[in-house]
């Protein structure tokens, strides 16, 4: 395990990268020091996770330990040297967890989505000098993410970082949460300030798609990882298929391939495939104004003739096309799908 890894540090040079790891839920003092135990020979993990309280779909599930659970993980921290994370969900679980000297707080995807809970947390925690971690909202709601980030901002925290744990989705996807990676990328260009940490466990939902997801992070530039271990994930009283051992974490860790974040000017070949990118980009948005220019056009010829803006069958024929035409070049179906929407809404905004 890392020796004295100092939290607020990492927020302003983020030079390592930030382990956090444990269970799901905190179930006895044995499972908890025997989690950590094992996490304690793993150099990279800095920080021992555990859910005191969980909010559960069922009332009659598993809701956690509760109080008694801090002691526990007071005494793992003592003994093992960790910082402690847990979730709080309303203001008493923020002074229980003060109280018993829980190092980083995190605010899950429940409470992200209701902002008079947000503003209740952020309330309880005005100017306080803790860390706090927030994750995504359970739906691909950007705003509802960015505002619980501004709620804390306005409370006066100095330490905010925020986790990516992946989105529902109706569609299916081998992941319990599909990552949707676009959209904290999207976070990180708003707010370059907030560092961003991956949460694989909850977008994974099994053991088999850990490794490849934390490799995916970990290309995309993730700062940082939350990762659910147990000594005995298999009888876990919450998300048992996503939790591992700690041995199975050290494995995961030596088979993760660590890539540079930045370019050395000498690398010429990247720069130049990239300056050509930039001119593509160029090329791209002139001809999408061009195209524009022509719909606006169309749009006057409508009014002068009293025929109606969206004309469906046309529109269907040609997307069909567009879509068909995308594939048989080698690009993704949905991509070509969600770039010609998009086109075609400002398309028809302009002809109004």
């Amino acid at each position: 395990m890392s020796e004295s890894f100092d939290i607020r540090e990492w927020f302003v040079n983020r030079k390592d990268l930030l382990v956090i790891s444990g269970p799901c839920s905190v179930e006895s003092r044995e499972q908890l020091l025997a989690t950590a135990a094992g996490l304690s020979e793993i150099d990279r993990v800095q920080v021992l996770r555990g859910g005191i309280w969980k909010p559960r779909t069922r009332p009659d599930a598993f809701e956690g330990i509760g109080e008694e659970g801090l002691k526990w993980m007071r005494e793992a921290k003592e003994r093992y040297g960790f910082l402690t994370m847990t979730e709080v969900a309303v203001p008493e679980h923020v002074e229980l967890a003060l109280r018993y000297g829980i190092d980083i707080l995190w605010i899950g995807a429940r409470t992200v989505v209701n902002p008079f809970s947000m503003q209740e947390i952020a309330n309880c925690l005005k100017n306080c000098d803790i860390p706090v971690f927030v994750k995504n909202p359970i739906a691909p709601d950007f705003k509802l993410w960015l505002g619980a980030i501004e709620r804390l901002d306005g409370a006066g925290l100095k330490y905010i970082g925020a986790i990516h744990r992946g989105f529902s989705s109706y569609e299916d996807t081998p992941y319990r949460n599909a990552p949707l990676w676009e959209i904290p990328i999207e976070l990180l260009r708003l707010r370059p300030d907030v560092p961003i940490i991956t949460d694989i466990s909850h977008i994974c939902g099994c053991r088999e798609l850990l490794q490849d997801v934390a490799q995916t992070a970990l290309d995309m530039g993730t700062l940082g990882f939350m990762i659910e271990t147990h000594n005995d994930p298999d009888h876990a009283l919450t998300d048992a298929k996503q939790q591992i051992t700690p041995a199975s974490l050290k494995k995961a860790f030596n088979k993760l391939v660590y890539k540079k974040k930045n370019v050395d000017l000498d690398e010429t070949v990247l720069l130049n495939l990239r300056k050509e990118i930039d001119e593509i980009d160029d090329e791209l948005l002139n001809l999408i104004a061009k195209r524009m220019n022509i719909s606006e056009q169309i749009g006057d010829f409508k009014k002068r003739h009293k025929v109606t803006v969206l004309q469906m069958g046309r529109w269907k024929q040609i997307l069909e096309h567009h879509i068909n035409k995308g594939v048989n070049l080698g690009l993704d179906k949905e991509s070509v799908k969600d770039i010609f929407e998009i086109i075609h809404k400002d398309s028809i905004n302009r002809q109004l």
